[in-house]
């Protein structure tokens, strides 16, 4: 079992995309309004007195779309500032991205994840569930702008659909060659939505890998991540290319993170709820934050059990929220 050191922070369930494998057409999602939201505060005084006081010293910022969360350029640079603090990172939709670039940068962040599930406009707007004017041209130029800016790695994360945007695969992969780019590859998770794509299921990592390989060639990276990707790179290109397989090859005994959900709860596992801490509740009701850490501990040592249950049965009535609402 690796360290857990990497906390994922959900700033805001809300979004500006409905992404068919995060909130399905017809799903009626109940937001939290903004009084049940942690603030600021509260966040920074779990980071600064729980998190980091237990060994937590990795931040992913998460949603929803966590740049719609008020203040988020102050909020980054307060938690870049703490000196505890190795690795702050956001994934992103990137359509707000391109005119904050350069703050979030100043800001201190420095890592960055764009989903990008299709280079072909008019399917890019099926997957996120748009019937108005095309959005990819905003998240090409927030990507553009995050590139040029500076941020690296800059990661590409794409969401593989069988009959959507399995045909890409190869020119997605393209990307790497010539730019220092990560592509990551994920495979479909059916959280509350196993019927969305039928019969077509997901497809396994390891034929994303055969196909790319028949082309280019594939050897394995020198590059890591602090998550669960295996990392491989065409020869000779710049970047490299992730594969996420959370369906065909288990990852548990190598996940080293937790997550934090907009209204403050901290749960060990994507998968399962058992254990789950309402922060938010316990902070607001005067707990102190020594109690808190006592509670994160207790929690940390039970990880490795809560990771492994529900394996065998599946996902599906492990976890009641869609993934918008746990975070990513």
């Amino acid at each position: 079992m690796n360290q857990v050191d990497y906390l994922r922070i959900s700033l805001i369930d809300r979004c500006n995309f409905r992404c068919q494998y995060c909130m399905p057409e017809g799903t009626e999602l109940d937001y939290i309004v903004k009084q049940q939201l942690l603030t600021d505060s509260e966040l920074l005084t779990l980071i600064e007195s729980v998190f980091i006081p237990v060994g937590f010293t990795r931040f992913r910022l998460t949603g929803g779309e966590p740049l719609l969360r008020p203040g988020v350029v102050e909020l980054v640079g307060a938690i870049a500032s703490l000196p505890e603090t190795q690795d702050l990172s956001m994934t992103t939709n990137g359509f707000l991205l391109a005119p904050m670039a350069q703050s979030l940068y100043d800001a201190g962040l420095r890592r960055i994840n764009i989903s990008l599930d299709s280079l072909e406009p008019d399917i890019f707007d099926q997957i996120i569930g748009n019937r108005g004017r095309s959005r990819w041209q905003d998240v090409w130029n927030g990507i553009q702008a995050a590139y040029h800016v500076g941020f690296d790695p800059l990661k590409l994360n794409v969401v593989v659909i069988p009959g959507v945007n399995d045909t890409e695969v190869l020119d997605l992969a393209a990307l790497t060659i010539e730019k220092q780019w990560h592509v990551r590859f994920i495979e479909f998770m059916p959280i509350g939505n196993g019927d969305l794509f039928g019969d077509r299921g997901w497809i396994a990592s390891e034929q994303l890998r055969l196909d790319i390989r028949e082309r280019w060639g594939l050897t394995e990276s020198q590059v890591r991540g602090n998550g669960p990707a295996d990392v491989f790179q065409i020869p000779g290109a710049k970047g490299t290319l992730g594969f996420i397989s959370q369906m065909s090859e288990c990852f548990c005994d190598r996940c080293n993170r937790m997550r934090l959900s907009a209204d403050g709860w901290l749960r060990p596992c994507l998968l399962n709820e058992s254990g789950q801490i309402d922060l938010k509740t316990a902070l607001r009701t005067g707990i102190t934050t020594r109690e808190l850490r006592e509670q994160v501990r207790e929690l940390l040592a039970i990880k490795p059990e809560i990771n492994f249950k529900g394996r065998d049965t599946g996902t599906e009535g492990i976890y009641t929220r869609t993934m918008s609402q746990i975070g990513g």
